[in-house]
């Protein structure tokens, strides 16, 4: 009889996967990293990132448009953007430009971050930077500061009418532009049209009034984002319809527009279970760019996508001890986790978010199902089946054997949403933090990020240790 968890796994996935396997005490392992032994090296909670994969991802994602690229003879460039408010951090930063890839900015600053990783030459004078997002006071004086720095790898995209005269009653250098499509939204949504953008039917009386006859501004690229993400849906393939229309009509009319941003929204593994065919996905957008433009006698565009989690997010995971079990009624089991889903899983509270989750040790073992909690005293603090694929089982709770388990694939958007080193639900600390690379021989190294935030950090954010109190 097969009652074990292994067997639970065995029968319900597939398995072993990549980056999931097992050591021969059949503990986890993830890309090889021995996770039990990162547990006795350095407690939990713990986060960790591992950096070659966001490496991996970079080139696969390079590699599936180069090959569908020469499949259909498009002639027209790929350039992969690193979507920043993914995550922030130096050490993600640092190795995604290892890729040869350019930057999306979204905030004043990002672009403080962009002029740190120029003046230590890390972002080389042929890395365009995209600056997106809505522009307040502080964000167009640094876009302006750049500008006149860069002036010939950086384009605003414009989200609405009034940008680009903020931009030029200040700025004397010529400014390269990019206009962002307000597309219409999933019918799902409670809105009709997306707030970021202009729309659809705007765009070409915009350009011709504000932009054809300006000397100092040349319209390079068209910009398109659909929030629910590049998925194989008629509703997506109709947006994508629409906004390819729109750069047609306004090639005709505008010759420096050479770039069509299709945005960000390749999905990142959310399940053992998890299916998606990138390849067809990448050769099916080419081909309808491809068929409309050679329908309309316009070269091929440059093609930019912003992939942020894709980029970042199968990197990272989040170790936790199971610290107690309470039983509540007759049927729930509640594994009472560590730390607190609020705080350091942000995104699985907020918007239900799913995970990898699996057990770390312990596979030999009897499973049981359970609810998972946190240690806050909300009562909103915790992780079950709504946000999991199915029910949760893991090995039954022995409080003489810890049980260890993880949740992966989450290094997008927690750490910033979490508030990374800030105050936190119920003051909950911030866990450990530690990054895992691999040397030019391919043996792990692992450095410690940040210790796990400690009382007097917490005091002074909060202010009471104010010398002058």
């Amino acid at each position: 009889m097969k009652t074990k968890y292994i067997d639970l796994i065995d029968q319900t996935f597939v398995f072993p996967q990549p980056e999931f396997t097992l050591d021969s005490s059949n503990q986890l392992l993830f890309h090889g990293v021995d996770l039990m032994q990162l547990v006795a090296a350095h407690g939990t909670p713990l986060k960790f990132t591992y950096l070659p994969r966001i490496s991996q991802n970079i080139q696969r994602s390079k590699s599936w448009f180069q090959k569908a690229m020469k499949k259909i003879s498009y002639q027209g460039e790929y350039h992969y953007c690193y979507c920043t408010k993914s995550s922030h951090f130096s050490f993600v930063l640092e190795e995604v430009l290892k890729n040869n890839v350019h930057i999306e900015t979204s905030s004043a600053f990002d672009i403080n971050i962009v002029e740190k990783l120029i003046s230590e030459n890390k972002i080389s004078n042929s890395t365009s930077i995209l600056c997106n997002g809505f522009k307040n006071a502080a964000y167009l004086d640094n876009i302006i500061r750049l500008n006149k720095a860069r002036e010939n790898n950086v384009i605003v995209i414009l989200d609405n009418y009034e940008e680009l005269n903020l931009l030029l009653a200040k700025c004397d250098k010529k400014i390269n532009v990019g206009i962002r499509i307000a597309s219409e939204e999933s019918p799902k949504f409670e809105f009709y049209t997306s707030r970021l953008g202009i729309g659809y039917k705007n765009i070409l009386t915009y350009y011709r009034n504000e932009i054809k006859n300006n000397d100092q501004v040349e319209l390079k690229m068209l910009h398109f984002f659909i929030n629910s993400g590049i998925r194989d849906t008629s509703y997506y393939w109709n947006e994508l319809l629409k906004c390819i229309k729109i750069y047609v009509e306004l090639k005709k009319e505008c010759p420096s527009l050479d770039s069509l941003d299709i945005g960000g929204g390749f999905p990142i593994k959310n399940s053992l279970a998890f299916e998606y065919d990138y390849e067809y996905m990448v050769e099916e957008i080419l081909s309808q760019i491809k068929n409309a433009c050679s329908e309309a006698h316009i070269p091929d565009p440059k093609i930019f996508t912003e992939f942020g989690s894709f980029t970042v997010g199968e990197s990272a995971g989040a170790i936790y001890k199971v610290a107690y079990q309470k039983k509540q009624n007759d049927r729930e089991r509640w594994n009472m986790i560590d730390s607190s889903f609020i705080t350091t899983l942000p995104d699985s509270w907020a918007i239900n978010s799913r995970f990898i989750l699996l057990a770390l040790n312990r596979w030999n073992e009897n499973y049981e199902r359970v609810l998972l909690g946190g240690v806050t005293c909300d009562s909103e603090d915790y992780y079950n089946s709504e946000q999991h694929l199915n029910a949760i089982y893991l090995p039954k709770f022995n409080k003489d054997k810890p049980l260890y388990i993880g949740f992966f694939n989450t290094g997008a958007y927690q750490e910033s949403i979490g508030g990374f080193g800030g105050i936190h639900h119920c003051l909950i600390p911030h866990p450990k933090h530690i990054l895992i690379d691999r040397d030019e021989q391919g043996e792990i190294k692992v450095d410690v990020f940040s210790e796990q935030q400690n009382e007097d950090q917490v005091l002074d954010i909060l202010g009471y240790n104010r010398k002058d109190k």
